[in-house]
């Protein structure tokens, strides 16, 4: 019988704590939803940002959603459709992401997540274009960036599939995205892609080769730069080739 009523005592505290848990949720649940007659008092917008954004502004989006006819301001919380403004915002070549929702204090959350070019593809033979760190092109040109400049004669697949690689590398190191300046590719004498580098510092240009491992090429020409240059002074050579796997030539 003892055991019966602690038992029975142990189920009603279960049944009161589950209550309890249930009321809150639902009590959070009424304070977060915007009453149907309650306008967007507030936006708050959120671009994130890094060292090569600058591409949206808060001007843009807000005259994109303006443009639309759905800026949210002032309008009844219960008519502000979010999905739209997703929507509407994701066409911009420069929004990676975007995700929008609404508050109980009658604000709009716009969260916006921007797509970073890593450079900007000038070809002998088209437009120019800015590629980011998926190969994804973005055709806008309008905008001012400090990129790496690829130019010469390539196709858009190559710039998409290799030198986006090559451009994400070199943007997210300190050193390379200050020393590199130029991507240029041309053709070999078997009609491959090789690629040279011109640098900011120094009056020699780098001659990468073929794009296959120029993270080791690379490493090893910081090496070089370290225990070389740093002792006979960066306008010593002409051209410095790593074409060959494990060399460095130097020319005067």
């Amino acid at each position: 019988m003892m055991q019966l009523k602690k038992g029975i005592r142990i189920l009603i505290g279960a049944i009161l704590v589950l209550g309890v848990a249930a009321y809150a949720v639902y009590a959070v649940m009424v304070a977060s939803t915007p009453s149907a007659e309650d306008k967007c008092t507030h936006i708050e917008l959120n671009i994130e940002q890094n060292l090569h954004s600058g591409f949206i502004t808060n001007e843009i989006i807000e005259r994109e959603l303006h443009k639309a006819n759905i800026y949210p301001k002032d309008r009844l919380m219960a008519d502000i459709r979010t999905r739209d403004i997703e929507k509407i915002l994701a066409k911009n070549e420069f929004v990676e992401s975007v995700e929008c929702y609404k508050t109980a204090n009658n604000t709009v959350i716009i969260n916006i997540k921007q797509r970073t070019p890593v450079l900007y593809v000038l070809p002998n033979n088209g437009k120019g274009y800015y590629i980011d760190k998926y190969g994804k092109v973005i055709t806008k040109t309008n905008y001012p960036v400090n990129l790496p400049v690829a130019t010469g004669i390539m196709s858009e697949k190559y710039a998409k599939r290799a030198l986006s690689k090559l451009g994400a590398y070199i943007v997210n190191d300190e050193f390379w995205n200050n020393q590199i300046e130029q991507i240029n590719v041309r053709a070999n004498a078997d009609n491959e892609y090789v690629i040279d580098l011109y640098p900011r510092v120094g009056n020699h240009v780098i001659h990468l080769g073929h794009i296959t491992n120029f993270e080791k090429k690379l490493h090893r020409l910081m090496v070089f730069y370290k225990q070389g240059l740093s002792e006979v002074g960066w306008n010593k050579y002409s051209a410095i080739d790593l074409t060959y796997e494990g060399q460095i030539i130097c020319r005067k």
